[in-house]
């Protein structure tokens, strides 16, 4: 050794002064040397010879430089790599201080704050490099320097160097890498493509030893270590210190789990449990062996230790591919909610599930909207709505299930809020498109802004990043659903265009922006290992492979489901699935529509035209009644305004700009329409002639974006709302064109007031306010702007609309039944006590604006029925991932 020694300091003597051997370990030996060019002491290592030389240099070094940018205050970051005769080396700073072998071989336990913190430390330093794309491969005591208190990770991806540059003639020098006390199962076993839940394994088992004393499993030779590891469960920490707390015991116990899935997926998920005093671990995942699945592991154990070492390989591996493919029961349920707390329509995703299967979040009935969001445990038979979250969509959790995201208005904000109690915090005000978010486990939450483009934000709130570019050559509208794969750098996204059937699944990198398509559908999740789990129009999941790195997939998919019930809306499968193998999913056909139906004031339906379909919003009555503009989805994209003539006539598109136009608005003539749209890039008020036979013309445009407008009988003033909510509060302003060169408030406060509804005789507006607390329907003078102002509904209520001759006022309770209240005819505004005509729960209602109006006659209604798709079934299966073994053979 001295030898070596002294060739060593021969080679590096221009750069670095040998000052004496402090360790040396399975893969390298270290040295204390001077760096000369920059006058500091260094921990320079150098890798045996043998090793050398069966990786070689060229392949080391540039495997190495990977970890060469790795920068955070956790990681001991790497100074230079090299070559120097036949020596491969790289140099770290030399720090001061223990290891945690150190201090564990001084103290054998520590305190279990200590022991927590230190985890803490080397979770948030794993979590920045998965992050990066780079696995540690070694974590162990040996490995993490204690410097003021703080752990410091060394040898970062050295490991994976070694691994990636030797291939499989590392096993030609008799090394493995990884030490066996802290190996992961998968790479007990020798798999190459090991991923962050293998760390998370290895820090596990460190933080066990931190608190008992000893790593989960021993032995007196590696091979029966590795036998423990791949067959026995180990010990509870508990019973080996009682003091330890539950839910720490509890995120020990789920890091150890023997098969990835059933960890948590990143270091962070790991770091947060061990805070979160309520954390137990998922009951499926933490489940012990039965009594003889214990006896048959104790059978195995023995066979194996008694065989030679090549024996004890093949038996290692026959353990492990019994273990992995060991069936757990699938079990399929229909899930029973109670009338009052029954899943409510939505346009996009209503259902969340939480990445231990444990709990789910969906959009459900409301007291102060139409729909808000509810939780409800598994092991429940009820749900709790989440106070703050009216008007919700598209809810999503936290990696740890404790957080629930979800989006507000359209465009709109990105909000969270805690499931445990607390208010709302928007995150993204007024630019958010609900189309789907995801919480990664980086801390930033992916979304689509309101132009389109894939976006991310720290979760707590701050600058939002664009990550796409959408290609205008193949029309793309927007880039929505993302899930973001595991190297953090890439991320599944529906590729939404506008016309039906081009609907894409599509790959995105961060780094350049551009999206690749991958193939036909509508939603897209990881499956590891390299899988996608996609839905398709018809309501049909698929299983296929691809390859990140390539950005493609390797064969067609699989069909593995039919029958789930898709929005036509936004072209979104009802369908969550967990990592854990929990899958939920609504039954029903493929992309749903509505029909317009006339309804008598006594509930009595009769379809408009019993062959037309579609996915309407909004619609609004000419003034003699004769024809009909509504808001149209059309397939896959494009929201376009059509008119229809309601003599069973044919049916025009409107509008062809824009990506999204909506909400139509009758001039007091009947000869033009005027909507919202976002044909300039931002959403203003335009009008365009009824028969198309001019081109549309910007009506009305504010600094703010325009949701809504209406007109006065008289055609004099233009009534309309800003603003989306949150930060950005509704507000109801008009103006007179051609006279007025700034609008008039007609109402507007910290709180929401949004559908304005001007009554025949122009005297008054109806409107929708939450100043109660809750959205109730309000009267006040028109157009004077004096304080005075009626609430007319109780219990909630949305959607005013008058009727023709003014003398009553309709509006849609919480409930979605349509009630109504008599106009006293004298100088000031009098009403009588709100009126129940009929249930309408099965009708389209919308928060924000009318979804329905009324006859010159006033007495009938045109609404939008629900298909009876609508109302059904929603199942859970537990274990999917077992089904998918079986039908997929992996």
């Amino acid at each position: 050794m001295k030898s070596i020694t002294e060739a060593l300091k021969v080679a590096l003597a221009d750069r670095y002064v040998i000052e004496e051997e402090v360790g040396a370990g399975g893969m390298a030996t270290v040295y204390l040397a001077h760096d000369v060019k920059h006058d500091r002491k260094v921990a320079l290592k150098v890798l045996r010879p043998e090793l050398a030389a069966v990786i070689g240099a060229e392949r080391f070094l540039n495997e190495i430089k990977v970890t060469a940018n790795l920068q955070h205050p956790h990681i001991l970051p790497l100074h230079d790599s090299g070559e120097a005769d036949t020596f491969l080396y790289y140099v770290m700073p030399f720090v001061e201080g223990d290891t945690l072998r150190d201090k564990l071989d001084r103290e054998k336990q520590l305190g279990i704050d200590d022991a927590v913190e230190i985890t803490r430390g080397v979770a948030a330093a794993l979590d920045y490099a998965h992050r990066q794309g780079v696995i540690h491969r070694d974590i162990k005591p040996e490995n993490v320097l204690i410097h003021d208190g703080q752990p410091l990770v060394a040898d970062f991806g050295i490991a994976l160097a070694v691994s990636a540059a030797g291939g499989s003639r590392l096993t030609e020098t008799g090394l493995s890498v990884g030490t066996p006390h802290y190996m992961s199962p998968e790479q007990a076993m020798g798999d190459r493509e090991l991923d962050a839940r293998s760390d998370v394994y290895s820090l596990g088992a460190m933080l066990y030893e931190m608190l008992s004393g000893d790593p989960p499993h021993t032995g007196s030779t590696a091979q029966a270590i590795v036998a423990q590891i791949l067959t026995e469960d180990p010990r509870p920490l508990t019973r080996s210190r009682k003091t330890v707390p539950p839910h720490v015991a509890a995120a020990v116990q789920q890091a150890l789990q023997k098969l990835a899935a059933d960890r948590f997926g990143s270091a962070a998920e790991f770091a947060t449990a061990l805070t979160n005093a309520g954390f137990t671990g998922a009951a499926t995942l933490a489940d012990a062996p039965t009594a003889a699945a214990g006896a048959e592991h104790r059978r195995w154990r023995g066979a194996a230790l008694g065989l030679g070492a090549a024996a004890v390989v093949l038996a290692i591996a026959a353990v492990w591919g019994w273990l992995r493919s060991e069936p757990r029961p699938v079990v399929r349920v229909s899930m029973a909610f109670p009338e009052d707390e029954a899943p409510a329509p939505a346009a996009t995703h209503r259902f969340a599930i939480s990445r231990d299967g444990s709990r789910i979040v969906y959009t459900g009935p409301s007291a102060a909207s139409m729909q808000q969001l509810w939780l409800r445990e598994l092991d429940d038979l009820h749900a709790r709505p989440l106070p703050g979250t009216e008007g919700a969509q598209a809810p999503f959790f936290s990696p740890d299930g404790r957080i629930v995201g979800f989006f507000a208005g359209r465009p709109g904000d990105l909000r969270v809020i805690p499931i445990d109690g607390g208010p709302p915090q928007t995150i993204v005000a007024d630019s958010a498109n609900p189309w789907g978010g995801t919480w990664a486990p980086d801390g930033m939450v992916y979304f689509a802004i309101g132009s389109g483009e894939l976006a991310r934000v720290p979760a707590g709130g701050g600058a939002v990043e664009r990550l796409s570019v959408l290609d205008t050559t193949r029309n793309d509208r927007e880039h929505n659903f993302p899930d973001v794969l595991p190297d953090g750098k890439r991320a599944l996204i529906q590729v939404f265009r506008g016309s039906a059937g081009s609907t894409d699944i599509g790959i995105v990198s961060f780094e350049t922006g551009e999206a690749r398509v991958l193939t036909q559908g509508i939603y897209a999740r990881y499956l590891h290992p390299n899988r996608i789990l996609y839905g398709t129009q018809d309501g049909t999941l698929l299983l296929a492979p691809f390859d990140p790195e390539l950005m493609e997939l390797t064969s067609p998919g699989v069909a593995l489901l039919d029958g789930v019930r898709v929005e036509n809306f936004s072209i979104s499968p009802q369908v969550a699935l967990s990592p854990s193998g929990t899958l939920l999913y609504q039954e029903g056909v493929g992309a749903n529509s509505e029909q317009t139906v006339w309804v008598e004031l006594d509930g009595t339906e009769q379809p408009v035209d019993s062959t037309w379909r579609g996915d309407f919003s909004s619609m609004a009555l000419s003034p003699d009644g004769s024809l009909l503009a509504v808001s149209l989805y059309a397939g896959a994209g494009d929201e376009s305004i059509w008119v229809k003539r309601l003599d069973a006539g044919p049916l025009t598109r409107l509008t062809f700009e824009g990506s999204n136009n909506y909400r139509p608005a009758w001039a007091p003539d009947g000869r033009s329409i005027a909507f919202i749209s976002n044909r300039s890039g931002e959403y203003q008020a335009w009008i365009k002639r009824a028969d198309g036979s001019a081109a549309a013309q910007l009506l009305l445009e504010d600094e703010r974006q325009i949701d809504e407008v209406v007109w006065s009988r008289d055609g004099r003033w233009l009534v309309y709302r800003t603003g989306s909510g949150g930060t950005n509060t509704r507000d109801i302003q008009a103006i007179r064109p051609g006279v007025d060169s700034v609008p008039q408030l007609v109402a507007g406060s910290p709180f929401d007031e949004y559908s304005p509804a001007v009554s025949p005789d122009g005297r008054w507006v109806a409107y929708v306010s939450t100043e109660s607390g809750r959205p109730e329907v309000y009267v006040r003078p028109f157009p004077d702007a004096d304080r005075a102002k009626w609430q007319v509904s109780v219990d909630g209520a949305s959607e005013p609309v008058w009727s023709q001759g003014g003398g009553r006022l309709f509006f849609r309770t919480r409930r979605g039944d349509i009630a109504a209240v008599e106009i006293g005819a004298g100088a000031g505004f009098q009403a009588g006590a709100p009126q129940l005509l009929f249930s309408s729960v099965s009708t389209e209602g919308e928060s924000y604006h009318q979804t329905y109006d009324i006859t010159a006659d006033g007495r009938r209604l045109i609404m939008l029925r629900q298909e009876k798709s609508a109302e059904t079934n929603v199942v859970l299966v537990l274990n999917w991932t077992e089904e998918l073994k079986e039908r997929t053979g992996r």
